[in-house]
């Protein structure tokens, strides 16, 4: 059977007309909630950059290796060897590394279900809609429910995860004389991978052992890691190793806990090597620009899809002629995007008027020249028109 499949479907134009009236809804609704998430992501912006600024200004920079009962509850910077006391166990397989953390990572092959659709306009205002659905067996993380296939037929999956994925923090990790706690640990380093090997494979239990084998690194289970069937799983380890580490957080007897600033956010950052405060904060004020600005562009172009959404009935009555509905369609998103601007800017403006007032002035003025600028463009072809008129 082919490993793709094609459908055809076909939409009048009443029913267009239709479902694009119900679309108006879906703008209604989501305008409102864009400009909520525009005005929160400025004040949770502004939040952190203060935060950030306050520690900046009450961090002490200690060694490692001495605990000051003077430093505690204060905001401590500490570079220092992060260690494990002991190794870092999977008791479901066996596997034990000296390590500040294991990852368990497991794979199942199945039918993966893919789509792509074509659009196109007839005269008379109706749609067809060309869908090819592809399927291809893939390694995933979990398993894929077939039933859901457009054509299940000879894609059926199989099988389950053996244990699942999981992480195994080490119990007792130290940095010089510091405690690190569990919470911290888990977010300590990028994991490398652990390739296993026959004496790995010899430590299985005898449950697991009898249908396992050990191909490039994998615990493979299966009859054949060459040629692999729909339901067959593979386990791979990855770890984070001991090595200096740099820690951002309260002093909390002779541990870390995140430190709460009167601005309103925790502290705690973790990054691996020798790495200043200053560099740190630094990175962290990055890392909150980097946010600001993507949950701006979301909040913006989900207004947009908004507006969209509701201008949408235009090109949909224009389209019994599918140039003049492309047209109309092309206008109304011209005119969606203006608006989300627009307003997207007035929201922004607002809210950093009280934080930074400059700044909310000056963007205040950019989206009153662009509202300007579209009632100038709005008014010259209204002119053109009466004018051909």
């Amino acid at each position: 059977m082919s490993d793709n499949y094609t459908e055809v479907t076909h939409q009048g134009w009443f029913s267009r007309i239709g479902e694009s009236i119900k679309g108006i809804l879906f703008g209604i609704v989501v305008i409102p909630l864009c400009i909520i998430l525009l005005w929160w992501n400025e004040g949770r912006a502004v939040t952190t950059a203060n935060s950030l600024k306050e520690g900046a200004a009450a961090v002490v920079s200690v060694p490692a290796d001495k605990v000051d009962p003077a430093n505690d509850k204060k905001l401590i910077h500490v570079t220092g060897e992060a260690r494990s006391a002991a190794d870092v166990a999977d008791p479901d397989f066996g596997v034990s590394l000296p390590a500040l953390r294991l990852v368990r990572n497991e794979e199942i092959y199945q039918w993966v279900e893919s789509s792509k659709s074509e659009k196109k306009e007839k005269f008379g205002g109706g749609e067809e809609t060309v869908t090819t659905y592809s399927y291809e067996k893939k390694w995933v993380d979990e398993p894929v429910s077939s039933g859901k296939f457009k054509q299940p037929n000879g894609h059926a999956n199989q099988g389950e995860l053996i244990r699942g994925n999981e992480n195994f923090p080490a119990a007792n990790v130290t940095l010089g004389a510091f405690q690190v706690p569990e919470s911290f640990v888990n977010r300590m380093g990028d994991p490398d991978r652990q390739s296993m090997t026959e004496a790995d494979l010899a430590k299985l239990p005898a449950a697991l052992k009898a249908n396992a084998q050990v191909k490039n690194g994998f615990f493979y289970f299966g009859q054949s890691p060459d040629t692999p069937q729909v339901g067959d799983t593979r386990v791979f380890f990855e770890f984070v190793k001991s090595g200096p580490y740099s820690i951002l957080a309260a002093q909390s007897g002779s541990t870390f806990e995140p430190y709460q600033t009167k601005a309103g956010d925790a502290i705690s950052f973790i990054e691996e090597g020798p790495v200043s405060a200053e560099t740190m904060f630094k990175n962290a004020n990055s890392a909150n620009n980097l946010m600001t600005w993507l949950a701006r562009l979301g909040g913006f172009l989900f207004m947009s899809f908004g507006f969209m959404a509701i201008m949408r009935p235009l090109s949909v009555l224009g389209s019994v002629v599918p140039f003049i509905g492309s047209v109309i369609g092309m206008g109304t998103g011209l005119i969606a995007f203006l608006l989300a601007a627009i307003i997207s800017l007035f929201v922004i403006a607002i809210a950093w008027i009280v934080a930074r007032p400059i700044l909310g002035i000056v963007l205040l003025v950019a989206a009153v020249g662009g509202l300007i600028a579209m009632r100038k463009m709005a008014s010259g072809s209204k002119g053109t028109a009466t004018a051909a008129a």
